[in-house]
């Protein structure tokens, strides 16, 4: 008698690729996913040139897909001077029309009004908090209430944290910035670690949480509240960035 292998079932949302690695199953759609998934998504981001991309392409993501956007990020940045809040901030409507003809990014004139009015937002934040990353990790869940909120939804697409941060950008004057937008942009940033139970990168997603030094936060032992180093990783889960 021939002996029978089964695979074993992968958990609910988990796909396992052709190269053996497990992931949640939004990111198995692509290479340009796979990559993104394993490397940038769900950990944590302390750059504010980052984490102004990353609020600037989920704007521009409103309404297409996020691998659409994943296809065009080299050409955002090189359109929009690398993210550069300064920079960005000074643009006017020469910049607007220069942008209007580059067929690499989605010329969509309100998106790209809003990203340079939201580089002004984002520089007057650098001035009053220290750091845009100062600002955005204070709206990071309590530990406990992630989980929580991750037992009560299986795909959360927003929650309390995204829709107070939200509010807040938009009562600064930011555009293209609603909780839906916002929790995409709190997932791909590492606010919460929204890969799935079975997912291969979800313990390193968490591992890169647990060293990694929330700004404006001294970390334990530095009396002079110097900065350790911070976490590399990049530019949701099932808004899928």
């Amino acid at each position: 008698m021939t002996e029978q292998t089964t695979t074993p079932a992968q958990p609910e949302g988990i796909v396992r690729g052709e190269d053996g690695v497990a992931r949640c199953a939004w990111a198995d759609s692509a290479p340009e996913y796979r990559a993104y998934h394993d490397t940038e998504w769900g950990f944590p981001v302390s750059d504010d040139v980052r984490l102004f991309e990353k609020l600037s392409l989920e704007g521009f993501q409103a309404g297409l897909s996020w691998l659409t956007i994943l296809r065009k990020r080299e050409a955002f940045r090189e359109a929009f001077a690398g993210f550069d809040v300064e920079r960005v901030a000074r643009f006017g409507e020469r910049d607007v029309t220069r942008l209007l003809r580059n067929a690499g990014i989605v010329r969509h004139r309100g998106k790209i009004e809003a990203v340079i009015n939201n580089a002004g937002r984002a520089a007057e934040l650098v001035r009053s908090e220290g750091s845009l990353a100062a600002y955005v990790w204070r709206f990071e869940p309590s530990p406990a209430r992630s989980d929580a909120d991750r037992a009560a939804l299986a795909n959360p697409s927003v929650s309390d944290e995204s829709k107070a941060l939200a509010k807040d950008l938009k009562a600064r004057g930011w555009r293209f910035v609603g909780p839906t937008t916002v929790y995409a942009f709190m997932q791909a940033m590492g606010l919460v670690n929204d890969h799935r139970v079975g997912c291969d990168a979800r313990a390193s997603a968490d591992a890169a949480r647990q060293r990694f030094t929330r700004p404006g936060v001294p970390p334990s032992g530095c009396a002079d509240g110097a900065a350790s180093a911070p976490v590399a990783a990049a530019p949701r889960t099932t808004r899928r960035r």
